[in-house]
């Protein structure tokens, strides 16, 4: 009979010097490394595959194995950065989940065996978790929100919003049960012919167009949860139909196309918004997740503070999208709380809050 032997770290006190922490975040199509001094970020790489644009999206099995590539000089170029020798590192954090199979375990297998290698304690991390707790990276530009508040996480794959109590003591309130809201920019905008990813070039027309210009039916959800389905259904027969009318509509009418478009989706995730803050009575609102960098969601949110008097917290651009810096950030947290796992962890492409 054969037994794996699995190692596992026993927890020394956390010592109040300085503690680098190495992250690693390969959830999707990013691969980034981070070296963390406690709460303050030294390095943030990140390597984006560039070869997902061609098929106008994330092709899995192209994103592992671009993975694959990019860890070694990634994690390199973050230590080098950071100008820390790999021996001076205190811990490993890695994403373990959600995203794609094929690229969580090609995070979390280096992971595991760097720390193995170096004999030091190695640290999961929920990606849902990281967005939310991104606002408490050292920044002498911003202030982290306290507790409790509400944290949105919208990007390409998720869509959430959750009542955040303590560092990990969070609750999911509300969440899409179909598409996420970065994927409907990303299919609205590949619709009116727009190249991959899609989101930022509709915020860029929105700017120049007419937001009342169309009017685009909004999903009835009940309480807190999101649909974006039936929304990208509805614009792509309104362009259909109104091409049949004029071939040349979407090219001379792309600024309001964009404009009312995005309107529509920034008002499904206000109002659901509007009516966590009265449900909870939490009036600090935090945002996270790639969709978190669109312009308009941050001017509702600054209209917000001003008719609504809220709070609202947006972290800097490059701790919105998919990095390890947020994956750091988590992982010194649980490095204080002594929060260690073993050699036995699997990477899980579903993972829950809280779970």
């Amino acid at each position: 009979m054969f037994y794996l032997w699995c190692p596992i770290f026993v927890p020394k006190p956390v010592s109040n010097t300085k503690n680098y922490i190495l992250a690693i975040e390969s959830s999707c199509d990013d691969t980034s490394a981070a070296v963390l001094c406690n709460t303050k970020v030294l390095s943030n790489v990140v390597a984006t595959q560039e070869i997902h644009k061609q098929y106008g999206g994330v092709v899995p099995e192209l994103a592992s194995r671009a993975h694959q590539q990019n860890i070694v000089p990634v994690v390199h170029q973050a230590l080098a950065k950071a100008n820390i020798d790999k021996k001076e590192l205190s811990a490993i954090a890695f994403t373990r989940g959600p995203g794609l199979m094929g690229s969580l375990l090609v995070g979390t297998s280096f992971a595991k065996s760097l720390a193995l290698g170096l004999d030091i304690p190695l640290i999961e991390v929920n990606h849902m978790e990281a967005h939310i707790l991104a606002h408490f990276i050292d920044d002498e530009e911003r202030t982290p929100p306290t507790f409790p508040f509400i944290g949105m996480t919208i990007s390409g794959g998720h869509t959430q919003i959750v009542k955040v109590s303590d560092y990990f003591s969070m609750e999911v309130l509300g969440e899409t049960l179909d598409d996420a809201v970065g994927e409907a920019f990303d299919k609205s905008a590949k619709l009116m012919g727009l190249p991959y990813p899609g989101g930022p070039l509709i915020d860029k027309y929105a700017k120049l167009g007419n937001e009342n210009a169309y009017v685009f039916p909004k999903p009835k959800v009940d309480e807190l949860n999101f649909s974006f389905s039936g929304l990208k259904t509805s614009i792509l027969y309104f362009l259909q139909r109104e091409t049949q009318k004029n071939p040349d509509f979407v090219a001379k009418n792309m600024n309001d196309i964009c404009a009312s478009v995005q309107y529509t989706i920034l008002e499904i995730l206000m109002e659901k918004l509007q009516l966590a803050v009265e449900q909870t009575g939490i009036k600090q609102i935090a945002i996270g997740g790639g969709v978190a960098a669109n312009s308009g969601i941050r001017g509702r949110l600054a209209d917000a503070e001003t008719k609504l008097g809220w709070k609202t917290y947006v972290p800097k651009f490059e701790y919105c999208t998919d990095n390890a810096g947020m994956i750091g950030i988590v992982g010194y947290l649980k490095f204080k709380r002594g929060e260690f796992t073993d050699q036995s962890i699997a990477a899980k492409a579903r993972y829950a809050i809280g779970s």
